[in-house]
């Protein structure tokens, strides 16, 4: 016959073990530790809204593995189509300009600069352009607006004389190197 005694108090360690247990749990439940429940809350909501900036942080990246080849035609496009490969290129986009917009360009200096690491060379254009003021305004809108890059940095007032405005203007183009 199995010994009871000895299964009686193997039954009483178990249960005390769980007690003992089951107080831990308790005090732990009830402890600053986790806090109270509205604290608890609070921290959930807290967690949440983190959770949703992170997410918001992140959504321009969804994809970007396809958007990459997508950028590299567009820089490849903007370089063919934007790019000059000769500066007598910039000369006759300039005049282009001038005619269909009615100014007229008194003089044009360029001032080729050293070439740059990603294959472009600075062109620095300063330009002494007369007309009425809308054809000034046409002009260094078509400029801007132009297929070939420009960048207009400054336009300074030269003087007016019977409705002609004389404009000094600097602006700015790139060279593709040893296209």
């Amino acid at each position: 016959m199995p010994d009871l005694r000895e299964t009686r108090s193997k039954a009483k360690i178990a249960l005390a073990t769980m007690a003992l247990l089951d107080v831990a749990a308790v005090i732990v439940y009830f402890s600053p530790l986790i806090g109270s429940e509205p604290a608890r809350r609070a921290q959930l909501q807290q967690l949440w809204v983190e959770l949703q900036q992170k997410t918001h942080e992140v959504q321009p990246l969804v994809g970007l593995d396809k958007k990459i080849p997508v950028a590299h035609r567009q820089i490849d496009d903007f370089y063919k189509i934007r790019l000059p490969a000769a500066d007598s290129a910039i000369s006759e986009s300039i005049g282009k300009l001038a005619i269909q917009s009615g100014v007229k360009i008194g003089s044009i200096k360029y001032d080729m600069k050293d070439p740059l690491v990603l294959g472009l060379q600075p062109v620095r254009l300063e330009a002494d352009v007369a007309g009425d003021y809308l054809q000034l305004v046409r002009f260094i809108n078509a400029l801007e607006r132009d297929p070939m890059f420009f960048l207009v940095d400054s336009v300074q007032l030269g003087g007016e004389q019977g409705g002609t405005v004389k404009l000094q203007m600097k602006a700015e183009t790139y060279l593709k190197v040893g296209a």
